[in-house]
């Protein structure tokens, strides 16, 4: 830890600490991409939340008590990962920030478990004035539209733009975040550096396990269920796609249905593949 760090951890302390006495780690709070609300942050309330939140606590569950307070943020920076995309074709941003927890024989186990990956995924709480819809530009926070959240038009994803941030409240530890990727990271990251033929790959197995979701959701529930699939898995990453097809495994199964899954010919998914007969 420099001394610019520890100064600036300092101005939240009554007395100063060395560095001895304080644990720090960074964590991605939230980015410019689609998340599981179907929303995501403008450019412009990433900036907002990156000042909002210098000073801001740390709790669990967004349940907002003195004792359940565990840490806080003493800097923050917007970083643009340019070999990165979101789902709306922009170079994909995220507010890193960089937490501080005091030492104490208490958080002895907190911080074994953040340094252990155990503790990981975060979630924030904020306000936003303006929430304008990506497909017709109005403000759903002032009468809506017709357009749903989650549902495709024109080959484009319905989603809400939030902006105009009002008010950053806390961060906290939970269990599944909105965003994908908000979360602890790593102190000696090696996120960005992966090779092109690697990211072709996992794009590649992510299509596959949402091909087989919609498959084993079809024989479960039919097209209702194919199509609510199939909007819950655009925005899931690797993992979350596995346990989703393992939920509907089980659900097969339990229903005396036995599916074989056959590899498809096309790198993409479609309902069209389900339809009635």
């Amino acid at each position: 830890m420099n001394k610019e760090t520890l100064e600036k951890i300092n101005k939240f302390t009554r007395r100063p600490f060395t560095e001895d006495e304080i644990y720090t780690f960074s964590v991605i709070l939230c980015d410019n991409d689609i998340d599981r609300d179907y929303e995501r942050f403008s450019g412009n309330a990433l900036e907002t939340l990156a000042k909002s939140f210098v000073g801001k606590t740390g709790i669990f569950d967004h349940n907002p008590t003195t004792s359940n307070q565990n840490a806080r943020i003493f800097d923050t920076e917007i970083v643009t990962d340019g070999s990165r995309k979101t789902k709306t074709g922009e170079s994909y941003k995220y507010l890193k920030a960089n937490a501080y927890m005091v030492r104490t024989a208490d958080n002895e186990t907190l911080i074994s478990e953040i340094d252990g990956g155990i503790k990981k995924e975060v979630s924030i709480s904020c306000s936003a004035a303006s929430r304008k819809c990506s497909i017709c530009g109005n403000d759903r926070s002032a009468g809506g539209c017709a357009h749903i959240k989650g549902r495709m038009y024109s080959n484009k994803m319905c989603h809400t733009v939030l902006d105009n941030i009002t008010d950053a409240y806390e961060w906290s530890f939970v269990a599944v975040p909105a965003q994908v990727n908000a979360g602890v990271t790593k102190r000696s990251a090696n996120y960005g550096n992966i090779s092109a033929h690697s990211e072709t790959d996992i794009t590649a197995a992510d299509n596959e396990l949402r091909r087989d979701i919609c498959r084993l959701a079809f024989f479960t529930g039919g097209k209702t269920a194919v199509d609510n699939a199939m909007i819950s898995a655009e925005c899931m990453n690797t993992s979350q796609l596995i346990n989703m097809k393992k939920s509907f495994e089980k659900s097969a199964l339990s229903n005396g249905i036995e599916v074989q899954l056959m590899p498809d010919k096309d790198n993409d998914f479609s309902a069209d593949e389900f339809s009635m007969k």
